[in-house]
């Protein structure tokens, strides 16, 4: 046998086989204390339009499972003031595109048509039976498009090129009194309190164009500025609380350059009280560089849209976890103090939701992300703040008063089981009390604590298992 052959052989066979590896080692430092939670929560457009019209007792399961402490114990959602799009594309482009529910309808039919304060009342009634199931539940009302007669293209999908503004600039501030008139009647009607107002919805993307799958308009950096410079004297003329939010950008590098056009204006961010992100995509180092711009903005900062990133993954369960591992990126390095889903219910599909629904039939079904996103937002409490781990596979967080730390591990990999070692910097001080899973078989399931050792933790591939710690 050659010395080459000998080699490449060795080669060969170190390849093929699986060597048992001892447990990963993670550290938990409960004194290194990062943001505090605002809460969880998720977009209502488009879902609550459809679902607010179903039978009564119906809703109020669906709200239940969303609000309860002890399902997804969300408190943060996003209204859609809708544009409404001209009514004679109904049941067309929007309709083929994402389905009838993308076909928000708007207050105002035209410039000087009344305000139609019934419309949409689906996702009014999910409004106000969450407003009464969370009396701490956090509100902001967000445009993904000026009402179509606005529009230069009068299609409230955008403009006949994608990558060019939409809303005509004589219409800026009629778009704004429109917003502040829907926020205003919200307050007044139902008493509605808006933390923010964001009026644009990743803007300077190239998403949106003339007869497409749904409500967007093209906002280049200077327009927003622009509408800004309007909006804010005005809401503030209201004597409303409501403060404004953005840029909402689709991704983490349109953020920074919009945040970055903002400064070189010079009053921007005197008029914006909070800074609102998507993450669909974004790297590690944009995120470092977007946390540096909120820690010199001093504002509060919120991941307020995401989703599943799709292609490669072969299931839902798959998907998802690689969508956890991004909220635990999120999290750990960006530190936003809200984490926000984009859709809670979806048709035809059971990734890009927490419950599949037949919108026609109004039947819908738990699926298994609602147990992933469980295994974060139900045990990491409103008031809990981000601590110190050394591993981007696990995220933890303590208790305002500092009796309780929850650690949740993640393993997303398909074939093979992982160990962890767990070491706090107070062992001592707290016991292992809970201990809850969900994998391929488990839906957020409690599990025997006393069966757990630290010093070898198995998580299973596909799993996201967390632990509660108490003193």
């Amino acid at each position: 046998m050659s010395y080459q052959f000998f080699v490449s052989f060795l080669a060969f066979v170190f390849s093929t086989v699986t060597f048992a590896q001892g447990p990963v080692e993670i550290h938990i430092n409960t004194e290194n204390k990062y943001q505090t939670i605002e809460g969880w929560g998720s977009s209502l457009c488009w879902w609550a339009s459809e679902v607010g019209t179903w039978n009564d007792k119906k809703v109020d399961s669906i709200v239940h499972i969303i609000t309860s402490p002890d399902l997804l114990n969300m408190n943060i959602f996003r209204f859609n003031i809708g544009g409404g799009d001209d009514p004679e594309h109904a049941g067309g482009h929007m309709a083929k595109g994402k389905g009838t529910r993308a076909e928000m309808e708007g207050y105002k039919d035209g410039p000087d048509k009344p305000y139609n304060w019934n419309a949409d009342a689906g996702q009014r009634n999910i409004l106000l039976k969450i407003k009464k199931s969370r009396p701490d539940a956090v509100f902001e009302a967000f445009s993904n498009s000026a009402p179509y007669w606005m529009t230069k293209s009068k299609c409230s999908a955008g403009f006949f090129k994608a990558d060019e503004d939409n809303l005509d600039p004589s219409q800026y501030a009629a778009f704004t009194d429109y917003l502040l008139e829907v926020v205003q009647h919200y307050k007044t009607k139902y008493d509605i309190d808006f933390k923010t107002l964001e009026p644009f919805n990743e803007s300077t993307s190239s998403y949106w164009y003339y007869k497409g799958s749904q409500e967007g308009c093209h906002f280049d950096a200077e327009s927003q500025i622009e509408v800004l410079k309007i909006l804010y004297p005005r809401l503030k003329k209201t004597g409303l609380k409501t403060i404004i939010a953005a840029p909402d950008e689709t991704n983490l590098e349109a953020t920074l350059k919009v945040l970055e056009a903002y400064k070189n204006q010079g009053e921007v961010f005197n008029w914006i009280g909070q800074i609102n992100t998507h993450t669909y995509a974004g790297t590690n180092k944009q995120r470092r560089a977007v946390k540096k711009w909120v820690d010199s903005l001093q504002k509060p900062f919120w991941q307020s849209e995401t989703g599943p990133s799709g292609g490669k993954y072969k299931n839902a369960l798959e998907n998802n976890l690689a969508l956890a591992q991004k909220m635990f990126n999120d999290l750990k390095i960006m530190k936003p103090d809200a984490w926000l889903d984009w859709q809670l219910m979806e048709e035809h599909n059971a990734t890009w939701c927490q419950m599949k629904a037949d919108f026609n039939s109004e039947e819908f079904e738990i699926v298994k992300n609602l147990y992933v996103r469980m295994q974060v937002t139900r045990f990491i409490k409103q008031g809990y703040q981000i601590i110190d781990t050394d591993h981007k596979e696990v995220l933890a967080a303590i208790s305002p008063n500092g009796d309780e730390v929850v650690s949740i591990l993640l393993n997303k990999e398909t074939g093979r089981d992982k160990k962890f070692k767990l070491k706090f910097d107070k062992m001592d001080t707290y016991s292992l009390a809970e201990v809850f899973r969900t994998s391929k078989n488990e839906d957020c399931k409690a599990l025997d604590a006393s069966g757990f050792s630290m010093d070898g933790i198995k998580a299973p591939a596909l799993s996201l298992t967390t632990f509660i710690f108490r003193k």
